[in-house]
């Protein structure tokens, strides 16, 4: 299914294409403060539509997920990282799709404080 999403400005919007059957809720000193519900899909089942300018990125800790955003409205729309095997991911923010209902998405709790 595809799926369309933006941060709360629209300097960045995208399409995603995948099956949401999940939603990770990360506990780590990032994730619990922008309050990201994440999705995650190969790199390239997500398509951005954006200037590269509009885009920042932020990493910390062992630097090896981009948490990217919204230069304007700093709204967290996606981030970018590696799966254990070696495939370029993406981690959507389920906050920032058009028309999904979060209430019917399992959420499974992720201790990224003790990661």
């Amino acid at each position: 299914m595809n799926y369309q999403g933006s941060c709360h400005c629209g300097a960045i919007s995208f399409e995603v294409t995948g099956t949401i059957d999940g939603a990770l809720d990360c506990n780590c000193s990032m994730c619990v403060r922008k309050g990201a519900l994440l999705w995650f899909v190969p790199r390239d089942a997500l398509r951005l539509d954006a200037a590269p300018d509009a885009i920042g990125t932020y990493t910390f800790n062992r630097h090896v997920i981009k948490h990217n955003f919204c230069k304007t409205c700093g709204i967290h729309a996606y981030g970018e990282g590696t799966a254990p095997d070696g495939t370029a991911m993406a981690a959507i923010n389920l906050r920032c799709l058009e028309g999904i209902d979060l209430t019917g998405i399992p959420v499974q709790h992720y201790d990224g404080r003790a990661a």
